[in-house]
């Protein structure tokens, strides 16, 4: 660590301390974050003291560093006298808990990027137009977390993952021009994922089956099925059929009017180019 760099915080103070190791150890931010299961971004935030890591993240980084257990002891922890915030309504939690280890998950959404598309600055703006308005530790910790669900599409067994987006998606400008366009990369990239398959609606029908609104589908690891719905008026899970049933077949007819994935990736690079 170079002497003339002062952390002023317990975050910063660990973040110098990996960036120690990792450049000791001759690895970049990237190849770190290809090796612990995170994304380079992600590594930068906690080198940056912008971001606390995870306990995952901190005993992996110790084992493929070779820290020998300084990373863990240096690793930032909660106040005593305060429960650290969570970044996710509780609401939400089990949802994430059971998204984590999905055996497939798939959605339709009309009006922004899915949180597991976004690239750290299309979720930052995301946050950061939010009303009623957060502050700015609350944004950070919102989009760590956001970026933390990101790793359902490197989890080992690979999921079975879709999408099925309105063209709007692609046209908001949401944070601008530069970031747009980096977000248009960014789900290029995912959408070559073997893995994963992210379709466009045609938006010259008239009318599809998802007309109703966003939804999130999940079969769980045991194969459970549950679909999250979200709305201005509130945020609720589906459990019971037959309304079950209705969402999974509501959203196999939606893939069948949408684009193919082939002619969606090369709409979202000619998008992506043009921008």
């Amino acid at each position: 660590m170079h002497s003339s760099e002062q952390p002023e915080s317990t975050a910063e103070m660990f973040g110098l301390l990996l960036r120690h190791f990792r450049v000791l150890a001759g690895l970049s931010q990237d190849q770190l974050g290809k090796r612990i299961g995170y994304s380079k971004s992600q590594v930068a935030m906690v080198e940056r003291g912008a971001r606390p890591p995870t306990d995952v993240f901190v005993q992996k980084a110790d084992e493929v560093l070779g820290a020998q257990g300084a990373l863990l002891v240096a690793a930032p922890r909660p106040p005593k006298q305060t429960e650290r915030r969570n970044p996710l309504p509780g609401w939400f939690t089990p949802f994430a808990e059971e998204e984590e280890k999905a055996w497939a998950r798939h959605e339709y959404e009309n009006h922004v990027m899915p949180g597991l598309l976004q690239t750290e600055a299309y979720a930052r703006a995301v946050f950061t137009s939010r009303y009623p308005t957060y502050d700015d530790d609350e944004i950070e910790a919102k989009v760590a977390a956001r970026l933390e669900r990101q790793r359902l599409l490197s989890r080992r067994p690979l999921p079975d993952i879709s999408f099925v987006l309105e063209t709007v998606v692609l046209t908001r400008p949401i944070g601008g021009r530069r970031v747009m366009k980096a977000q248009l990369h960014h789900l290029a990239d995912v959408a070559r994922l073997r893995h994963v398959r992210i379709q466009l609606m045609d938006p010259d029908r008239e009318d599809h089956a998802a007309l109703d609104g966003p939804f999130v589908l999940l079969e769980t690891d045991k194969r459970q099925q549950l679909a999250y719905i979200e709305g201005q008026g509130g945020s609720f899970f589906v459990t019971e059929q037959p309304q079950l049933g209705n969402l999974f077949g509501k959203y196999g007819v939606t893939r069948a009017q949408a684009y193919t994935p082939e002619r969606t990736l090369e709409t979202i690079e000619k998008m992506a180019e043009e921008l």
